[in-house]
């Protein structure tokens, strides 16, 4: 199984997600500390270069892996995805099942002010305080989100790409 986490930037909400997949953070809703949050890897650290490149997190307890994916606003990518997918699936017998999973309705205000601070204007004095305001207001989200993509990619669906647009995390 592969998931896939996906948001706007690619740097924050899906950097948490794919650390909370990997446990690599606590594993319960509890706020997160700062330090926490800035050792994330990729949290905050990705560019505008970056934007559409599928980023390898690692592989989780159970041998899948975890990547993450800043789309912009483009609403196309994720089901281009999907589409060639399903295209390499078929043609080369690939039988792995993809989760894409959409953290943009985890991120507060605070946050995305704080992208736009830090990786949109480089002003990171005050971006970077924003950025970790909302982490902490959205890391109780971020982590039931990720217990349910991981559930449902334990269930068995016959379908063999997942889209989760998760708005009940809003």
């Amino acid at each position: 199984m592969i998931y896939i986490y996906n948001d706007y930037g690619g740097t924050h909400t899906t950097s948490l997600a794919a650390a909370y997949h990997l446990k690599q953070l606590p594993q319960s809703e509890r706020k997160l500390t700062t330090e926490e949050i800035l050792n994330v890897k990729y949290f905050n650290k990705l560019t505008k270069e970056d934007f559409g490149k599928l980023i390898f997190h690692g592989v989780d307890e159970e041998g899948h892996s975890v990547y993450s994916i800043g789309r912009k606003r483009n609403k196309y990518v994720v089901p281009a995805m999907k589409a060639i997918s399903l295209l390499l699936q078929e043609k080369f017998k690939f039988d792995e099942k993809i989760i894409f999973s959409n953290t943009s309705p985890t991120v507060p205000f605070a946050m995305s002010m704080g992208g736009f601070f830090s990786r949109g204007i480089h002003i990171d004095f005050i971006g970077v305080p924003l950025l970790v305001r909302g982490a902490k207001q959205c890391c109780d989200n971020i982590y039931r989100l990720v217990e349910n993509t991981k559930e449902i990619g334990r269930t068995n669906f016959s379908e063999k790409v997942i889209i989760l647009e998760n708005e009940m995390y809003k």
